[in-house]
């Protein structure tokens, strides 16, 4: 097929009824589904994967090598889900020796300018806000929602169903179903209403903010209230997420010293 006006490599694979807009570039190595659209001016770089479904705005550049100094041009990838749109002048890069690729999950939405740095794991049904930066080797889980201008400290885990305040810096990891506000940035409730539009109960709900009235209004240290969670409260599936989160965590999680419940 013909693109006119493009520069599309000879090896590039594009999937069926795929739109390429004039002035795009897409180098080789490069594997795009099928139903796709890229919009004008965007560049593919070598050793990105996208998946079905996908829209990629004007500007846009995927899978460019890592910001990083010890990325000595291994091979290494991008790769993204079904049905995940990319804006204008975002940005994805490859990743690195650390982990190898970049990963996009599907459904997602990467708002204009945002950067997602070398070896991030973004899960999917993620929205990342305009301008929102983040750095090497993050990890966001389903569902999370990151408001606009947030800058993202590598090494941070973000937890399923989390929404987080626009403009905040966050240096530590965000557990599970909750609100994250106010500088810094703090513990501020439940998502309740993003985990009701998800079909979550009533029931479901209330045990969440029973683990955290534990976590963070007991006057415990993590370790204490992972101990008191698994004694006292009943088994659920909410439950042993935000167990198995905050147990793992590496940079330790957000503070609750303005928590509301």
């Amino acid at each position: 097929m013909e693109y006119p006006l493009t520069n599309v490599h000879p090896e590039a694979k594009i999937g069926n009824n795929v739109v390429i807009e004039p002035f795009v570039t897409i180098e080789k190595n490069v594997e795009i589904g099928d139903n796709c659209w890229i919009g004008a001016n965007a560049v593919i770089k070598e050793y990105t994967k996208i998946g079905n479904n996908c829209r990629i705005f004007h500007g846009a550049v995927i899978g460019a090598i890592p910001q990083d100094l010890k990325f000595v041009g291994e091979i290494t990838t991008v790769i993204i889900g079904d049905n995940t749109t990319v804006r204008e002048c975002a940005t994805i890069n490859r990743g690195t020796s650390a982990k190898g690729s970049t990963q996009v999950g599907s459904n997602c939405l990467l708002m204009a300018y945002s950067h997602v740095a070398h070896d991030c794991r973004i899960k999917n049904y993620v929205i990342v806000g305009n301008a929102t930066q983040i750095a090497g080797e993050v990890d966001i889980d389903d569902h999370a929602i990151l408001s606009g201008g947030i800058l993202v400290h590598q090494f941070v885990h973000i937890g399923t169903h989390v929404i987080v305040q626009g403009g905040s810096k966050i240096a530590k990891d965000i557990p599970p179903y909750i609100k994250a506000g106010r500088d810094p940035l703090n513990f501020a409730g439940i998502n309740s209403v993003g985990l009701r539009r998800r079909e979550f109960t009533n029931e479901q709900i209330y045990a969440i903010q029973d683990v955290y009235r534990t976590i963070y209004q007991k006057g415990l240290n993590t370790t204490q209230a992972i101990e008191v969670i698994t004694a006292e409260l009943p088994v659920s599936v909410e439950r042993d997420v935000i167990i198995d989160f905050v147990s793992n965590s590496k940079r330790g999680i957000i503070s609750g010293e303005f928590a509301e419940l």
